[in-house]
């Protein structure tokens, strides 16, 4: 029986994913019936189902109705996805550091960017918004187009020190956009909630509302820290 430290269909969800990037699953591959991977994990048939489910929202398998299911992320995604888990799991200090460091950073650029943006910065803004929207449930799109939406924000500031501190970052906040994403998609509905709280912070910065801006974006980032210590080691808090 897996140990408690997360919820047992989550624990599932990474062993699925180990053996794809160990070697023992590749694209095409049909997972064993849920019994069996119930006996292999020593779970119950529901934390299987849940976990299979998880895995289907993410994009790493299809489940076709009465034939099973099937390893169906390319494996440069699913490799992306563990590794970026690994290193989050492995440096949650690093990461709760890292939130630390864009609630300071970005919430005073977007204040800045809702006074300064032109139309041109405007522009690049929505089109990474609209990115965001098009990506549905392609997680790799979503996560570019995410990080892409804060990094325009950043430009729209027009202070090229903050831009060039912020482009230092760009991996490691990569890295906590892919992990906030990846755990809150787990729930279906909330690829529409995440591209509203985004819609939202754009809204405010086009109508030039520095405070309403600055609110949203400190909400926007309270929350992912909130997101990722339901998930990871509770020093993360």
């Amino acid at each position: 029986m897996f140990p408690q430290k997360k919820k047992t269909y989550e624990l599932i969800v990474e062993k699925i994913e180990e053996l794809f990037l160990n070697g023992g699953l590749k694209p095409g591959d049909k997972l064993p019936p849920e019994r069996e991977l119930a006996s292999q994990f020593g779970v119950s048939r529901t934390s299987v189902r849940e976990a299979l489910q998880a895995l289907e929202i993410s994009g790493s398998i299809e489940i076709r109705q009465g034939g099973g299911s099937f390893i169906k992320t390319p494996e440069v995604r699913m490799v992306s996805d563990v590794l970026s888990t690994r290193i989050i799991e492995a440096e949650n200090d690093l990461v709760y550091e890292m939130l630390e460091v864009r609630r300071a950073l970005e919430v005073e650029s977007v204040s800045l960017a809702a006074q300064r943006a032109t139309s041109a910065d405007l522009e690049k803004i929505r089109q990474s918004l609209e990115q965001m929207a098009a990506s549905g449930e392609d997680a790799e799109e979503g996560v570019q187009a995410d990080l892409h939406f804060h990094l325009q924000i950043v430009e729209a500031t027009h202070n090229q020190l903050l831009i060039n501190l912020v482009q230092t970052l760009t991996e490691r906040m990569e890295d906590t956009i892919r992990a906030t994403r990846k755990h809150r998609f787990l729930e279906g509905n909330r690829y529409k909630d995440t591209f509203e709280e985004h819609k939202d912070i754009y809204v405010a910065i086009a109508s030039g509302n520095a405070q309403e801006a600055k609110k949203l974006m400190e909400e926007h980032i309270s929350r992912i820290r909130r997101e990722l210590s339901t998930h990871f080691s509770p020093t993360l808090r």
